[in-house]
C-alpha cells in the first residue's frame, strides 16, 4: 500500500530533525560550554553516519530506478535525495555560526582556539618541535598530478587538498599548478594544547598546524603560493555479504567490512573557500557528478572530534560528575544470587552504578555452584570487563556460551576481535541466526542448589558496555522468576535451532511474536476505551518508524485511547492531528544523557501491563531482529517504571513536542522547572533515603 505523504513524517526527514535537537543544545547557552562543543561533535558523527546509512540506502532506491513511495513514507526517493541535501547545508550553515559564537564565548574564558596565522614566537617554537617528533613521521602525503589512479580515500579520515602555484622556468612559460592530498593523522589529539601564556590556554587544531609546516613539507618545491582546504567523502556503509559457501561467518564479515573502504561516496564535503580549478580537479579525478551529495562547509570538517575536545581542568565549563548510586536492597558487598533470589530489582543507569552486572558476572565466574552462563553481546566497551569476566569463568571450569553479533553496525570489526579471543579462551560461540540480526540483551546463570539447578538473569534494553552506561539511559531487570529465566533459555535454543520456533506465554519475542503481542495490547485498551474504562498506553522508545504500528496508534487514538510517547530520535507518527491522532502526545528529551531505555506502559482496566524491551517499533526491530522483551511483575519496580515515565514526562526544559510543523519547540508546562534526567537522580537518591 502507498503510504499518505499527510499520514506520516519520513523517516530519513524526521532523523534529520531528531539531529537538529542535538544541534540546540550546543546553541543553549545553558548548557556549559566545552560540552556544547561536544554536541557539535556528536551532530558531526550522527551526520556522517546518517549519510553512510540512510542517504545511501535512498540513493541505491533511486540507482536502481524506482520511486521508492511504498517505503520512504509517500516521498520519491529522487525528490527525498533533494530535500535531505537542502536540509543538511542549512543545519551545516547553523552549526558554523554556532562554533563561531562558541568560540568567541571561550575566549571570554580565557581559552583560544588558534589557526596557523595567529602563532606566537614562543608558540611557534613549539609547534615546529612537535610537528618534527609526532606529526611528520606519521604523515601521509601524496602528489596527484603524475598517479594513474587517484588514491582510494577513507570515509572515516579528513585530508588537506594542496594546491601549489609553482614559480615559471622563463617569461613565456606559464605558471603551473601543482595538487597534492595531506592525511590528518587519526592517531594524534585533533586538538593540540599549546602552552599556557599569561594565565590563557591555547588550542590549535592539528589541520592548522599542518598548514603552518606546509614549507616544511614540500620544501623540494619552488612555488609562488600554496594553499590547503579540507575535503572528506562518506561512503556506502551497507555490508554486501558474498555467497561463497567455503567461508567462513567472520571470513564473510570481515570480507564485507574491508570492501565498505572502497564503496561508492554518497556525499563529498569541500571548504567552500576553495579554488575552483582545485575542486573541479578533484571531483574529476574521483568521478563525482552532480550536486546531490555535494555539500559546500566550513574550512574544519570531520567535526565529530569536537567529542573529544580537551577539558583543560575546566570543571566550570563542564557538566557536574554525578556518582551512579546503588540500587536500593541489592548489597555490592554480598551475594547477588542472594538477594536476586528473594525479589527482582531494576537498575536504571547511568543513575545506577553498571558494576552490577560486571559484579554478578564475576560472581558467576567464581561460585562453584554455577553451571552454566549464556549471554549475548551487541556492543562490548574497550577491555571489556563483561569480555573479561566470561573468560574467568571459562577457566573456572564454567561452560559460557556468548550468542556474539558480528554484523553490530560500525562495531563488526571489534566484536569479530572479540569472537576470536574469546573463541581463543575456550567460549562457546554462536554467531546469529541466518537473515535476523541479535539485538537482543539477555543473560542466564545456571546455578546447582541442593541437587536442584536455580536460573537466575537479567534482561536489559541497553549494550552490556561499560563505557556508554556513563551516557547511556537504559534498564536492567534483575531476577530469579523461573517462568521468565525459562523462556530465556527457549531463546538461547532458537540462536542453535533456529528451525524450532518456541511459544512464550510470559517474554515478547522478534520476529515471530512482537508486533501481534503488541497489537493485542493495544487491542486491550481500545476495546476498555469503548466500553468506558480508563484506557491509556504510555511508551518510551528510541525511534518509532513502523506505519502498521503507527496506524494501530492511530485506531487506538480514534477510539479514545489515551497516548503519551517519549521518542528520543525518529517518530514517523504525527500527534494531535483531529480525526487521525488527537488523543496522541509526543515529545523527545535530548540532554546531557543519550535516552535509550523502552518500556511500555497499558491501563489494562487499572491492573497496568509494564514491559521493557531491547526493541523499538521500527520494521528492523519487530519483523528482522532477534530481540526480548520482558513484563515487570514485581509491583514495586511496576511503580518505578510508571515513576521514572512521569519524571520524564513533565520535563519542560529540554523537551521538545513533536507536531506537523516539525519545528522541535521546547514542551511548556506551567509550574516548577523540571530538567528529567537530573529529577531523575534526585528520585533515586530519594528512594535511598527513605
Amino acid at each position: 500500500m502507498i503510504k499518505n505523504k499527510n499520514q506520516y513524517i519520513n523517516r530519513e526527514i524526521s532523523w534529520l530533525q531528531f539531529n537538529k535537537r542535538v544541534l540546540q543544545e550546543s546553541a543553549d547557552k545553558k548548557v556549559p560550554l566545552i560540552e556544547r562543543l561536544r554536541f557539535l561533535g556528536i551532530f558531526s558523527n550522527n551526520l556522517d553516519e546518517f549519510f553512510k546509512v540512510r542517504y545511501a540506502t535512498v540513493k541505491r532506491i533511486v540507482e536502481a530506478g524506482k520511486t521508492g513511495k511504498s517505503v520512504l513514507g509517500g516521498e520519491i526517493a529522487k525528490d527525498l535525495l533533494e530535500e535531505i541535501t537542502n536540509i543538511v547545508i542549512k543545519q551545516q550553515t547553523e552549526s558554523l555560526k554556532i562554533l563561531g559564537e562558541i568560540e568567541n564565548e571561550l575566549e571570554t574564558k580565557d581559552i583560544y582556539i588558534i589557526n596557523e596565522k595567529e602563532i606566537s614566537e614562543s608558540q611557534s617554537e613549539f609547534i615546529k618541535t612537535y610537528f618534527a617528533n609526532q606529526v611528520s613521521p606519521v604523515l601521509m602525503t601524496i602528489i596527484l598530478n603524475d598517479l594513474r589512479e587517484f588514491p582510494v580515500l577513507k570515509d572515516t579520515a579528513a585530508y588537506l587538498a594542496i594546491k601549489m602555484v609553482l614559480k615559471a622556468e622563463t617569461d613565456h612559460r606559464k605558471s603551473e599548478n601543482r595538487y597534492a592530498l595531506i592525511e590528518i593523522p587519526k592517531g594524534i589529539d585533533r586538538f593540540v594544547v599549546l602552552p599556557r601564556e599569561d594565565g590563557k590556554d591555547y588550542i590549535i587544531l592539528l589541520d592548522d598546524l599542518i598548514r603552518y609546516s606546509l614549507g616544511n613539507i614540500f620544501n623540494m618545491f619552488e612555488y609562488k603560493s600554496i594553499s590547503a582546504h579540507m575535503i572528506k567523502i562518506t561512503r556506502d556503509a551497507e555490508l554486501d555479504m558474498d555467497n561463497d559457501l567455503s567461508k567462513s561467518f567472520i571470513e564473510k564479515i570481515s570480507s564485507s567490512v574491508e570492501h565498505r573502504k572502497t564503496s561508492d561516496p554518497v556525499r563529498f564535503v569541500y571548504d567552500k573557500s576553495i579554488a575552483k580549478d582545485t575542486l573541479n580537479f578533484l571531483k574529476d579525478k574521483m568521478n563525482i557528478e552532480g550536486t546531490d551529495s555535494v555539500i559546500p562547509g566550513g574550512r574544519y570538517h570531520n567535526r565529530r572530534d569536537y567529542m573529544g575536545f580537551p577539558s583543560l581542568g575546566r570543571q566550570d565549563l563542564l557538566y557536574d560528575k554525578i556518582k551512579p548510586l546503588p540500587v536500593k536492597g541489592l548489597n555490592m558487598e554480598g551475594s547477588l544470587f542472594e538477594c536476586i533470589a528473594t525479589k527482582d530489582y531494576l537498575q536504571y543507569t547511568p543513575y545506577h552504578t553498571f558494576s552490577y552486572i560486571i559484579k554478578f558476572l564475576r560472581e558467576a565466574a567464581l561460585d562453584p555452584k554455577v553451571k552454566t552462563i549464556k549471554i549475548t553481546v551487541y556492543r562490548l566497551a574497550n577491555n571489556s570487563q563483561v569480555a573479561a569476566s566470561l573468560i574467568n569463568a571459562v577457566k573456572n571450569g564454567k561452560q559460557v556460551t556468548v550468542q556474539i553479533e558480528l554484523q553490530a553496525r560500525f562495531d563488526e570489526q571489534a566484536n569479530i576481535q572479540y569472537a576470536e579471543q574469546l573463541q581463543a579462551e575456550g567460549v562457546k560461540l554462536i554467531f546469529g541466526v541466518p537473515g535476523l540480526k541479535v539485538h537482543s540483551k539477555i543473560c542466564l546463570i545456571e546455578r546447582e542448589e541442593n541437587d536442584i539447578i536455580k536460573r537466575y538473569g537479567f534482561v536489559s534494553t541497553g549494550n552490556f558496555n561499560e563505557a556508554t552506561s556513563r551516557i547511556y539511559t537504559d534498564y536492567t531487570l534483575f531476577t530469579a522468576k523461573d517462568e521468565i529465566l525459562k523462556e530465556l533459555n527457549k531463546v538461547f535454543d532458537f540462536f542453535e535451532t533456529t528451525y524450532k520456533i518456541n511459544k512464550y506465554k510470559h517474554l515478547i519475542v522478534s520476529p515471530h511474536y512482537t508486533k501481534n503481542v503488541f497489537k493485542k495490547l493495544i487491542d486491550t485498551e481500545i476495546a476498555n476505551a469503548k466500553a468506558g474504562k480508563e484506557a491509556y498506553i504510555k511508551i518510551k522508545m528510541n525511534s518509532f518508524t513502523s506505519y502498521k504500528m503507527v496506524d494501530k496508534l492511530y485506531e487506538a487514538s480514534n477510539a479514545g485511547v489515551k497516548i503519551k510517547l517519549i521518542i528520543r530520535g525518529i517518530c514517523c507518527l504525527i500527534p494531535g492531528v483531529k480525526g487521525m491522532s488527537e488523543n496522541i502526545e509526543a515529545i523527545s528529551v535530548v540532554d546531557k544523557f543519550l535516552e535509550h531505555p523502552r518500556s511500555f506502559i497499558f491501563a489494562n482496566n487499572g491492573d497496568p501491563k509494564i514491559f521493557i524491551t531491547s526493541a523499538d517499533w521500527m520494521t528492523r526491530n519487530l519483523d528482522y531482529r532477534v530481540e526480548v522483551g520482558c513484563p515487570i511483575y514485581d509491583e514495586d519496580i511496576k511503580q518505578e517504571l510508571i515513576d521514572t515515565f512521569e519524571i520524564s514526562w513533565s520535563d519542560n526544559l529540554k523537551a521538545r513536542v513533536f507536531s506537523d510543523k516539525q519545528d522541535n519547540a521546547y514542551k511548556k508546562i506551567k509550574g516548577p522547572e523540571v530538567r528529567s534526567q537530573f529529577a531523575l537522580y534526585e528520585y533515586y537518591k530519594a528512594k535511598l533515603e527513605s
